[in-house]
């Protein structure tokens, strides 16, 4: 369902935006009226923002690394040089990159991890901040993950936990910046195959196996005993993002189907 004009006159930056859920939340939300800023490190993500102007709406990519606070920096730079403001940044990057024991993995997966699912979010957050001051409002949206309570991805897990404190903590210390800061924690998702793999060096069999046990639970967990869909990821996060939610902040959604992490 698409609200005509809920974000007119507003400049949204998502990262992560080259497919899955950053995807459609930044289709969505330009068919909404925004001005979109896309983020992601994979040239991928020019395809959407050609999706988009070729439906009528506004957009700009951006290709950087978020890992990196440089790359949160020139995100935000692309963003107030193109649209001269920010009004909502949603931080969607993450993913857990394998699936295995905890005692399996080796030092440098889990800061391979943690890099990949908190600093993103943490690196925007900082940069985007200053310029929210600024204006005196805006909104951030994480996204987070039912999996602060899973199995085989206890990294992954750690990296969303701190995601929910980070909003937390955020929340409660720039409300009186006219700042909201919330987020999302989806459950499984049904979407298309990646087109970017989470992990580059692919899975053995044995890596398949644990995934298959990481499946098994997410499903067994969730009331509904499904996974999600991307439509229903991207309206509660559309939701939180607009000026519907004005009075929610600090808290944390959970979209998995009954199951709260």
């Amino acid at each position: 369902m698409i609200f005509q004009g809920r974000f007119a006159d507003k400049v949204m930056v998502v990262t992560g935006a080259a497919q899955g859920i950053g995807a459609g939340v930044a289709t969505r939300a330009a068919a909404e009226g925004a001005s979109l800023v896309l983020v992601d490190r994979a040239d991928l993500v020019t395809e959407v923002q050609q999706a988009i102007m070729a439906t009528g709406g506004k957009a700009v990519s951006v290709q950087c690394d978020l890992e990196t606070y440089e790359g949160a920096a020139q995100a935000v730079a692309a963003a107030i040089e193109s649209f001269g403001r920010i009004d909502i940044l949603i931080n969607n990057v993450g993913g857990a990159i394998r699936m295995r024991p905890y005692a399996a993995f080796e030092p440098a997966q889990i800061d391979a991890e943690i890099r990949r699912s908190l600093m993103p979010t943490l690196y925007c957050c900082h940069a985007v901040l200053p310029i929210m001051q600024d204006q005196g409002a805006g909104t951030i949206v994480n996204v987070s993950s039912n999996a602060t309570r899973g199995i085989r991805r206890v990294p992954y897990s750690a990296a969303k936990g701190g995601i929910n404190g980070l909003t937390q903590a955020l929340a409660m210390e720039y409300a009186e910046s006219g700042i909201r800061v919330v987020a999302t924690a989806p459950g499984g998702t049904q979407a298309p195959a990646r087109r970017v793999p989470r992990n580059a060096e692919g899975d053995n069999e044995q890596e398949r196996a644990w995934m298959a046990e990481a499946v098994e639970q997410v499903t067994s967990c969730a009331f509904m005993k499904r996974y999600g869909t991307l439509e229903e990821q991207i309206a509660p996060i559309l939701f939180l993002a607009s000026d519907e939610a004005s009075y929610v902040t600090g808290s944390i959604l959970p979209v998995a189907g009954g199951d709260i992490g």
